[in-house]
C-alpha cells in the first residue's frame, strides 16, 4: 500500500516499538500495565488515546498498546504494527463474556481458537472457512507461563463477533453447546491478520461477566484488577 510509519493511528516513530506487543483493549489498563509493571516507560502513542508505551521488563524490552473495541479496530491497529514498526508478537490481553457454566468472574482463558461472525476475513477471497487460531509458539508459552506462576487458566474456543446489542437474545449461547467458552471481539481479527502478515499472535482473556450466570465485574475492576493475564503475559516474555 505504500504506507510508512507514523500512521494516521500510531504517532510512533519507526523503532519505538519493541518486538512483542501486549494488546488490551481498554487505553487505562494499557496506561496501568505500563505504570505498574515497565521500567525505563516511555509513552510513544496517544493519538485517539490509543496509549501506547515501551518499557523494560525485568530487562526484556516490550511494549503495550490500545486497540479499542471490535474487529476493526484491532485489525488496523495489528496490521500497522505487524507492517510498519516490524512488531513479530501481540498478545491481547482483554476482557471476555462466560458462556461455560464452569467459568467464573477473573477466570483466564487461553483462546486456542476463534469463532467468528466478522466479514474481515472476505477480504482474502478464501475458497472456504479460515479457522481463525493463535501461533503453537505463543500458545505454549502463555501456558508455560501460568504454569510456572501457578495461575488457574482454561485453553479452548472463544467466539469473536462484531454485534455487541445483538437482536436476538439467544445468539451467543447457541455455541456454548459447540463447546465455545465465552465471547469476546477481536480475537479472530487478531489471528487472520497475523497469518496474513506470517507474525505471532495469542490472546488471553479474563472473565468480566457470565452471559449464561447473569455476573458482571466493575468497569474499574476490569481497568485495574485484571493481572493473572498481564503476569502470563509478561512472564512469556
Amino acid at each position: 500500500m505504500g504506507l510508512t510509519a507514523p500512521t494516521h493511528h500510531i504517532g510512533a516513530a519507526p523503532g519505538e516499538f519493541a518486538k512483542t506487543v501486549l494488546m488490551p483493549g481498554d487505553p487505562l489498563r494499557a496506561k496501568y500495565i505500563a505504570e505498574n509493571y515497565l521500567e525505563n516507560v516511555k509513552q510513544i502513542n496517544e493519538i485517539r488515546c490509543m496509549y501506547a508505551y515501551t518499557g523494560t521488563y525485568k530487562g526484556k524490552p516490550v511494549s503495550v498498546m490500545a486497540h479499542g473495541i471490535g474487529a476493526p479496530s484491532m485489525s488496523v491497529h495489528a496490521y500497522e504494527l505487524f507492517h510498519l514498526y516490524d512488531v513479530d508478537n501481540i498478545i491481547r490481553v482483554g476482557t471476555t463474556g462466560g458462556l461455560a457454566p464452569d467459568l467464573n468472574l477473573r477466570d483466564v482463558i487461553i483462546a486456542m481458537g476463534a469463532c467468528y461472525d466478522t466479514p474481515y476475513i472476505n477480504q482474502f477471497k478464501l475458497d472456504g472457512v479460515f479457522s481463525a487460531i493463535p501461533s503453537y509458539s505463543l500458545l505454549r508459552s502463555a501456558v508455560d507461563s501460568a504454569e510456572r506462576l501457578g495461575i488457574n487458566y482454561r485453553v479452548g474456543n472463544v467466539l469473536s463477533t462484531d454485534i455487541f446489542y445483538h437482536a436476538d437474545d439467544n445468539s451467543q449461547t447457541k455455541w456454548l453447546d459447540m463447546g465455545v467458552l465465552s465471547v469476546e471481539m477481536e480475537a479472530a481479527a487478531l489471528y487472520i491478520t497475523a497469518a496474513a502478515a506470517k507474525k505471532n499472535a495469542v490472546c488471553l482473556l479474563t472473565v468480566s461477566d457470565h452471559i449464561v450466570k447473569k455476573e458482571k465485574t466493575s468497569a474499574l475492576e476490569r481497568q485495574n484488577n485484571f493481572t493473572n493475564m498481564m503476569e502470563i503475559a509478561l512472564g512469556m516474555l
